[in-house]
């Protein structure tokens, strides 16, 4: 069974017990999902000084669009002092943050095989052979999310529970598929797969995202392919910002 099969098959016994588990999660993380559901817009005050803050990649390569998301993250607090992380579509990339911005790791990820940023209502009540090709997408967007468990107890990372979207450890158990070499390979295009799911290697998920979201909910934005982040999280440029203000 590959790791989509059993997100899909996690959706139809839950489905029976869905408001149970939504109980636990929500006893278990209230507080801070709660906090971290409405984005933050930070606004300058007038007469106050306001002080740019940018997320220090050190010798990692990372997009503009990014780049632009990570600083924008953090100079508005967006995160709400969680853990988060960001997913680069365009060149299939994830990576994860602590709560004050620092770099934790980057990884390559296997993601939705169609270019779509939306998911397909009810799309994560459905049998897995009822999902059409154009409809596998990963969808963007800014999700709270939480660890949990799948079918066979091993770790997930919830992304969007109504669309049945988590990032996971890969699973190679059809090798038709090979999802271990296209991880591996350089070229984003390899890495259009799952049924929506965001796949990393099983050592990053443990060592890095696992750690990172232990005992906390976190933040995890999914960056757009097909349209302007700007539209989809409501966020602004630290550069043009603070350009702005100094010259005010």
């Amino acid at each position: 069974m590959t790791s989509d099969e059993t997100r899909f098959g996690l959706r139809v016994l839950v489905t029976i017990g869905k408001g149970i588990c939504l109980g636990l999660l929500v006893a278990s993380f209230i507080s801070q999902s709660a906090a971290a559901a409405e984005p933050v817009v930070a606004e300058p005050q007038p007469g106050v000084a306001h002080h740019s803050k940018r997320v220090n990649f050190e010798r990692e390569s990372a997009s503009p669009d990014v780049r632009y998301m990570a600083d924008w993250v953090v100079d508005s607090g967006d995160n709400r002092s969680m853990p988060f992380v960001i997913v680069d579509k365009k060149d299939a990339k994830v990576f994860v943050f602590n709560a004050d911005g620092r770099l934790r790791g980057v990884s390559r990820a296997l993601l939705g095989l169609a270019v779509g940023d939306d998911s397909v209502p009810g799309i994560g009540e459905r049998k897995l052979a009822s999902i059409l090709p154009e409809e596998r997408t990963t969808p963007a967007g800014r999700f709270v999310a939480s660890m949990d468990h799948n079918l066979h107890g091993g770790d997930i990372l919830w992304v969007d529970y109504e669309a049945a979207v988590s990032l996971h450890p890969v699973i190679t158990s059809n090798p038709k598929e090979r999802r271990a070499q296209r991880l591996a390979t350089p070229t984003p295009l390899d890495k259009r797969i799952s049924y929506g799911c965001i796949n990393v290697p099983a050592a990053f998920f443990k060592n890095v995202v696992s750690t990172a979201f232990k005992s906390t909910s976190g933040i995890v934005y999914v960056l757009p392919e097909t349209r302007p982040a700007q539209t989809v999280f409501h966020s602004y440029s630290v550069d043009e910002r603070e350009s702005s203000l100094a010259h005010r």
